[in-house]
């Protein structure tokens, strides 16, 4: 996931892609100052095997066939 983190003394967002087994940024990587995590993005998708297949099939022109 993409963590989002504020520095506490410079205002400075910082994202950043961790494991969530990864320990949380504390501190600032432009002035050292401690930060707080703002929030997390989970990009996530799922495709439905009949329907995506379709979907792709229908879009193709087989000609010659």
């Amino acid at each position: 996931p993409t963590y989002t983190y504020r520095c506490n003394t410079c205002k400075e967002l910082t994202e950043v892609n961790q494991s969530i087994h990864d320990i949380p940024l504390s501190h600032c990587l432009k002035c050292n100052g401690e930060t707080n995590e703002l929030s997390r993005q989970i990009l996530a998708f799922n495709l439905k095997a009949p329907a995506f297949i379709a979907q792709i099939v229908n879009n193709f022109s087989f000609s010659g066939f």
